[in-house]
């Protein structure tokens, strides 16, 4: 371990440069840390001290990615509170409710399709219907699309995703992780599962007024300790009743988001969840061998082929059901296409169940086809939209000059 820290220091400055890239070119950011993770590696060359292998710290490595992936889902709790379901409205449970519906069936079938066993099924729909809410909030603010009227619809469905999520993780969790296979038995893993993530979201509301009383520290130093030992707590103990650890951190920051501190703790959380998050992509390229993909290459371009129709579609049906306009509609589908962060952690849950070696391409291969096509898609939706609008007429042409205008 005498070059632990010089790999990992050679690691963050390789993610920052590509990172740098990706800004220069105002591209997401995400398909070109997987990208330096995989061209690095076990297969790559070493200069003297600097190792492009990192053979000595990918455990270490892979350890950060993991916390990138706690923080990731930490904070996304915290922006996504149970209050905030609740009042998100009938309109948005409908559509996400189509969104998930849709694209969640089309990843069964194909998954079946393909001949993969239920469990690596199960996966692969996982990893097929969810989007990525860090690549849509980005583009959405790139593009200076807050303020449109399919946006709150968008938002709406990113939080029911991550509702579906947390449950499909948790059942999916029960399945794989705990090595269940009679349907007793997933289904008590399952009840195991869901019953820890009730408990924790009834309990966790009553203690509110307790938590706000308990965090009202004011040395930054002691509030982020304190913070961080219960996320870590929780999602390590999640992991021992077989709840992916993942959901563990998402719940503690469902529940610390009802605080009065909320707005702290996500002040104080973002670098982290911006540094170890880097990581997290980092390490998931580390892990895939290029010379790998080849046999995941036909069966990535096929999901994302029937994800863009899945997508399109849902979002059509969801904004029309929403009372928005064909064209919004069309913006819904196009922008929530892109994948990434959580298709990976549903790659990784496959891997640590020892599932099909080959879903681990797959997931790297659509995740950055899906990740490089969502943005483009989604800065050129209109003309899309206005193909599209020719051979389905849904609606009136405007005439030239009206449309420049608009």
């Amino acid at each position: 371990m005498d070059h632990l820290v010089l790999e990992v220091g050679l690691a963050v400055i390789l993610i920052a440069l590509v990172g740098l890239l990706s800004a220069k070119l105002r591209f997401s950011v995400i398909p070109f840390y997987i990208l330096i993770g995989m061209a690095v590696g076990p297969h790559a060359p070493k200069f003297g001290a600097f190792d492009f292998r990192f053979i000595e710290s990918a455990q270490f490595i892979d350890f950060l990615g993991r916390l990138g992936v706690l923080f990731l889902l930490f904070y996304l709790g915290l922006e996504f509170s149970v209050g905030r379901l609740i009042k998100s409205g009938r309109s948005i449970a409908v559509g996400g409710t189509i969104y998930i519906a849709i694209n969640f069936t089309l990843g069964i079938l194909y998954g079946w399709l393909t001949g993969f066993p239920l469990q690596e099924t199960l996966v692969i729909a996982g990893i097929t219907t969810i989007s990525s809410s860090a690549i849509v909030a980005k583009v959405l603010v790139d593009l200076k699309r807050t303020a449109n009227p399919e946006t709150e619809m968008i938002l709406g469905i990113i939080m029911f995703e991550d509702v579906f999520l947390a449950v499909y993780i948790s059942i999916l969790s029960g399945l794989v992780l705990s090595g269940a296979t009679s349907l007793g038995g997933v289904l008590l893993s399952a009840l195991y599962a869901l019953g820890f993530m009730l408990l924790f979201l009834i309990v966790g509301r009553k203690v509110v007024p307790l938590l706000n009383k308990a965090l009202n520290i004011r040395s930054n130093e002691l509030f982020l300790l304190v913070v961080f030992g219960f996320l870590f707590l929780v999602a390590g103990f999640s992991e021992t009743i077989h709840v992916a650890e993942a959901i563990g951190a998402l719940l503690v920051g469902l529940v610390l988001a009802e605080t009065e501190h909320m707005k702290r703790i996500e002040h104080l959380i973002l670098p982290f969840r911006d540094f170890f998050g880097a990581l997290f992509f980092f390490s998931f390229g580390l892990s895939i061998d290029p010379l790998a993909l080849g046999g995941a290459v036909w069966l990535s371009i096929g999901a994302v082929i029937l994800t863009l129709i899945g997508n399109f579609t849902a979002g059509m049906i969801s904004g029309r059901s929403a009372g928005l306009s064909s064209k919004a509609s069309s913006n819904i589908g196009l922008t929530i296409v892109s994948r990434g962060e959580f298709s990976i952690i549903m790659a990784n849950l496959g891997k640590a169940g020892g599932l099909d070696l080959i879903i681990q391409p797959f997931a790297a291969l659509y995740v950055l086809i899906l990740a490089i096509l969502g943005p483009l898609l989604t800065k050129e939706s209109k003309t899309v939209f206005q193909l599209l609008n020719k051979v389905f007429r849904w609606e009136k042409e405007k005439p030239k000059k009206q449309s420049e205008q608009a």
